[in-house]
């Protein structure tokens, strides 16, 4: 299975190895494997890569929205060796309701070698 972020490799090669405990080595990385969690309906890493300070109790996912695409449109920071970073992207998603997208700048922080989500506008 290619993997719901678009980068051309398997979803093993890519965004699976963070699904199952592996840090991202960046925050755009970190990025990546939140839309593919959202596309595969994985609420658990949403929840684990979501910064302590600022991450909801629950979180319920929309069974009828597909997320299909996903385009990153800039970075600051964010590297290995970077505390913090921005991912600005767009999101695109169909539901019943018709064709969607979410565009959005986030903000990460590294900790313990982790990237974490923090927030978005």
């Amino acid at each position: 299975m290619r993997c719901p972020c678009l980068s051309g490799l398997p979803l093993a090669e890519c965004c699976g190895p963070l699904h199952e405990g592996a840090p991202a080595p960046t925050a755009e990385r970190l990025m990546r494997s939140r839309f593919s969690a959202f596309a595969l309906g994985e609420a658990d890493y949403l929840l684990a890569s979501w910064h302590r300070s600022t991450r909801p109790t629950a979180l319920e996912l929309d069974a009828e929205l597909r997320w299909y695409r996903l385009d990153i449109l800039r970075t600051e920071r964010g590297g290995p060796l970077d505390r913090d970073g921005l991912v600005e992207f767009e999101a695109f998603h169909r539901s019943p309701a018709g064709a969607g997208s979410q565009r959005e700048s986030s903000r990460f922080v590294r900790e313990g070698g982790h990237w974490f989500y923090v927030d978005g506008v």
